[in-house]
């Protein structure tokens, strides 16, 4: 009696653990930017004002996976012209090209905390790996939704020409620091 009373224990102990929870992108919340040098003389920044996706993670076991979409039509250097030469056949080409994706399925933990995922990066066509660097990471029961939101800061770099964007090479510099804040809502 005593061995199936531990067995149905483990059993329910394990089951548990190893249910992940699905967290939907916040769109108002999430924001990747980036910035790149600009002929030494400044740094440009943008961002992509629609993204989507969702967030599978099970803290208790540490594992998690991410499957994020950007829509590149939503860039905004906050300069028109810009931003319509940047939709182009130059750079994002979005009409060949209009999604921006992100896929990890590698969490990596150091206790509680979040602290680096590796996935891979999909642009112009190209696919490459590229890490984020997670520096800030909570979950909280939202006081407004009454369900877990889960937040996080995370910050990567990566050359553009990589993916093909080559356009004012070597002007503007090849290098991108990206950073993103993302908030996700917990799947009823």
């Amino acid at each position: 009696m005593k061995a199936q009373i531990l067995i149905a224990a483990l059993l329910a102990a394990s089951a548990t653990s190893a249910i992940a929870a699905t967290y939907n992108i916040d769109p108002t919340h999430t924001y990747p930017s980036f910035e790149a040098d600009h002929m030494g003389l400044s740094v440009w920044r943008g961002k992509f004002d629609k993204t989507s996706g969702t967030v599978t993670m099970d803290r208790a076991a540490r594992t998690g996976g991410l499957d994020i979409k950007i829509d590149p039509a939503s860039i905004d250097f906050g300069f028109d012209k810009m931003n319509s030469h940047a939709r182009g056949a130059d750079m994002f080409n979005v009409e060949k090209f209009p999604t921006i994706t992100y896929v990890s399925k590698s969490f990596k933990f150091e206790g509680e905390q979040l602290v680096s995922v590796d996935g891979e990066l999909t642009m112009l066509g190209v696919t490459k790996p590229v890490a984020l660097k997670v520096n800030k990471f909570k979950c909280i029961i939202h006081p407004r939704l009454k369900r877990e939101v889960c937040g996080a800061d995370a910050t990567a770099e990566f050359k553009r020409s990589d993916f093909g964007l080559n356009y004012g090479l070597p002007a503007f510099s090849p290098e991108v620091k990206l950073a993103i804040q993302i908030e996700a809502i917990k799947a009823e």
